[in-house]
């Protein structure tokens, strides 16, 4: 084997920018939950009372938790109900293209569901069964609504160490500001990258082209502004049906480079953000050294398993360091942008990036991924507090059993929405074994494929939509049960731990913060750290590892 070094040390660059980007840019996230001035103001403020006027929202009204889950259901709620409209509704208003095919009330129920929650998850082709206004119109509100919903999380959840009224901030101001003045900005700052770097931006449906070896039809669209906000949200449903993997996507390594920036960007500024919107910058560190150990230990795997023979079966296009951490940060970061044939990996490969879903916090989507990561942070200081016979507290309020239910209900929610429709969907006849692409790549027949395979298939859909990550492997999955269970599934998946998150960040709310005694646990140290670590990686394991044992590792010498 020939180690790139080259595409190593490309890669480590990229990272180790984003983590140096992580204070400043969490500084300026923080500043903007805060309502403290920042850049374009001037410009902003105007704009968003217009927007507040309209909406008839108060900046300085206060929600408690009930009201603030209500607004953020109801944005959401609506969002589906918008986007299942446009999908149904395409075929009889915008003008469609060659090979057009109309979506299906459990396909478009599917859709609609799945870019609400920030999945992504497309069961259809995207040049074939969207028109490209229909497109823009369906999914382009989510890429923005989802994001930012999940960044208005965090920032609730951080308020509830800092106040004692109850309140959690207002929804909807939360909702406005986090789009204008966090993701419009960078997915426009990324979108001219991506221009500059050929990726098209156009409203043409498509050409024809003809050549010697080529001769048809070439889609194109605003792909350069949709890949943009679709990577920075960690939404990754992509213009083509290849994703990541189309030519006309990513037609250099540079573009993949961009893309693994914006992945990461948000993910690792968010724990400094909380660092400064509770006043202890140096809370984050632990947190985000916690993220990045699982997250590079995961990378390093990922590429050893995947250099040793099975380079060639993937789709690797670019040296394989930069496609493969660029997948990598795709799964850990719940983006679910697809470079690689998922299927075609080597198994150990296949679980380390399943458990990189099973973790959804190493870093996780856009603020649910930190979410996560606190709720675990609060179960090891919780933990820790027992063992040192103290009443578990963190950063001065004190981890009841309110909080402890909620955060236990939030990590075990998780496995059940992955595991019942997996069992239901292999033991009750709803998979076709001629529906799986077996390792030559090819679709194979019955007993052609293992059972293994077959198992890890269906687990990762599920895995996928669980996770609201949107990533999938070689699986016939348009079908009325996949459709349906899949857009249960997500939507549990999604706003069942979000629920839960407001829930602990409102009894936080509600107390007084106390100053630190003797016996409070130190989280600012590297000791913490390691501990958190630990932590996340022994409740993964203890809740995954038997199905990792059917699956992927049933796999290996098969």
């Amino acid at each position: 084997m020939i180690v790139d070094w080259t595409s190593i040390v490309t890669v480590l660059i990229l990272i180790s920018l984003v983590i140096a980007v992580g204070p400043a840019l969490g500084d300026y996230i923080a500043r903007v939950y805060l309502n403290r001035p920042v850049a374009g103001d001037s410009i902003l403020n105007p704009v968003e009372r217009v927007i507040f006027r309209f909406l008839g929202v108060s900046p300085r009204e206060g929600m408690r938790v009930g009201s603030y889950v209500a607004g953020l259901l109801l944005v959401n709620a609506s969002v589906m109900i918008w986007m299942y409209l446009v999908l149904v509704l395409q075929n009889h208003v915008f003008p469609t293209q060659p090979g057009f095919t109309p979506m299906t009330w459990d396909l478009a129920l599917h859709t609609s569901a799945s870019f609400t929650t920030n999945t992504d998850f497309t069961h259809f082709s995207n040049e074939g069964s969207a028109t490209m206004w229909g497109a823009l119109l369906a999914f382009m509100v989510p890429f923005f609504t989802s994001a930012g919903s999940g960044l208005c999380v965090a920032a609730a959840f951080a308020r509830g160490f800092i106040r004692k009224d109850g309140t959690l901030g207002n929804v909807y101001v939360d909702l406005v500001r986090t789009t204008t003045r966090i993701l419009l900005p960078i997915s426009v700052l990324g979108a001219l990258f991506y221009i500059l770097l050929n990726v098209p931006d156009t409203l043409t449906y498509y050409v024809t082209a003809a050549g010697p070896s080529f001769h048809g039809l070439i889609f194109l669209g605003p792909v350069a502004p949709w890949q943009s906000i679709e990577l920075l949200g960690t939404n990754g449903g992509g213009f083509y049906f290849n994703n990541a993997g189309s030519v006309l996507a990513t037609p250099t390594a540079y573009v993949t480079d961009v893309g693994i920036v914006l992945m990461l960007l948000l993910p690792v500024a968010i724990p400094f953000a909380f660092g400064y919107m509770v006043r202890r910058p140096g809370e984050a560190y632990p947190i985000v050294g916690a993220m990045l150990a699982v997250f590079f230990v995961a990378f390093l795997m990922f590429g050893f398993f995947e250099a040793t023979g099975n380079l060639l079966n993937t789709g690797y296009r670019f040296p394989y360091p930069t496609d493969s951490a660029f997948q990598i940060v795709s799964i850990y970061s719940n983006t679910g942008a697809t470079n690689l044939t998922l299927g075609q990996l080597n198994p150990l490969a296949q679980m380390v990036v399943l458990f990189g879903m099973f973790t959804q916090s190493t870093p996780g989507g856009d603020g649910t991924g930190f979410g996560t990561l606190l709720v675990n942070l609060l179960i090891a200081v919780f933990v820790g507090g027992l063992m040192v016979g103290r009443t578990p507290e963190y950063l001065g309020k004190k981890i009841g059993m309110a909080q402890v239910k909620w955060s236990a209900m939030i990590l075990i929610i998780h496995p059940i929405v992955i595991l019942v429709p997996t069992a239901i969907a292999m033991l009750g006849g709803f998979v076709n074994p001629g529906t799986f692409a077996g390792s030559n790549g090819y679709f194979c027949t019955t007993g052609a494929c293992t059972n293994a395979h077959n198992f890890t298939t269906v687990l990762y859909e599920f895995t996928s939509e669980a996770a609201n990550n949107g990533s999938g492997m070689a699986l016939n999955d348009n079908t009325v049960f996949f459709n349906v269970a899949g857009a249960i599934v997500m939507i549990l998946g999604r706003f069942v731990p979000i629920i839960g998150m407001l829930a602990i960040a409102g009894h936080f709310a509600d107390q007084d913060a106390l100053p630190p005694g003797p016996g409070t646990l130190r989280t600012r140290s590297l000791t913490f750290m390691i501990y958190l670590t630990l932590i996340l990686i022994v409740i993964t394991a203890l809740l995954f590892l038997p199905v990792l044992a059917l699956g992927p590792l049933s796999q290996i010498g098969g």
